[in-house]
């Protein structure tokens, strides 16, 4: 007789269970699939017109090292590495007499470019520049201290480690401004899913009192 109440007792939690567990798990697979938690973002780019650039070019002379990219981010990691490397120690020592010309090649893949930038973003290059399907990176003299100015505190720009607090602080309020159109858009399931967990908390409890 006690193993039928209980079996009657574990039959009775079940839809419990599937309200309470299985339907958010089922809201957040969906969620899931359809992209709501994928964080996107973008960069601004600037492209000075070519004769600037052209013009540029050649009133700066430097021994380039040249890096070809002409396929994909897994099959050119080493390579994007290297890269990354030579422009730490480029910028490093200051280096005015060399510098590194990238080529993007045609069957470069979207996302080895996006690497690219973020590579330059990273090492904190203060000069570069993207000319027909080539960048361009050098390092410029420093200029000498004068003594009779006063220190000028330089401000680094970039989109991505120079201003990483700001963009970290606009990527939550966006995700926040985000969640909460979420919630007026479908305010409508977030009520009833309240609602059966209502009921079933109501049901479990007075079937607790009566047995």
């Amino acid at each position: 007789m006690t193993n039928k109440r209980e079996k009657r007792k574990r039959i009775f939690y079940v839809p419990g269970i599937i309200s309470l567990v299985f339907i958010p798990l089922l809201c957040l697979y969906s969620w899931y699939k359809a992209g709501v938690f994928k964080s996107e973002g973008c960069i601004n780019i600037y492209f000075p017109e070519k004769s600037i650039a052209k013009s540029n070019l050649q009133s700066i002379k430097r021994n380039y090292q040249v890096f070809s990219f002409n396929s994909s981010e897994v099959l050119q990691s080493k390579d994007l590495e290297n890269l990354q490397a030579v422009l730490r120690k480029l910028n490093r020592e200051n280096d005015t007499i060399n510098g590194v010309q990238i080529h993007l090649g045609n069957k470069m893949t979207y996302e080895v470019y996006v690497r690219i930038w973020d590579i330059l973003a990273i090492e904190q290059m203060p000069t570069y520049l993207q000319y027909n399907n080539d960048f361009f990176v050098l390092m410029l003299p420093k200029p000498k201290p004068d003594k009779n100015l006063e220190e000028i505190v330089p401000i680094t720009c970039g989109y991505w480690e120079a201003n990483k607090e700001y963009i970290l602080k606009e990527r939550k309020e966006r995700q926040f401004q985000y969640i909460s159109a979420l919630h007026k858009r479908y305010w409508y399931l977030f009520l009833g899913y309240l609602g059966i967990v209502v009921l079933n908390i109501f049901a479990l409890v007075k079937f607790n009192k009566t047995k």
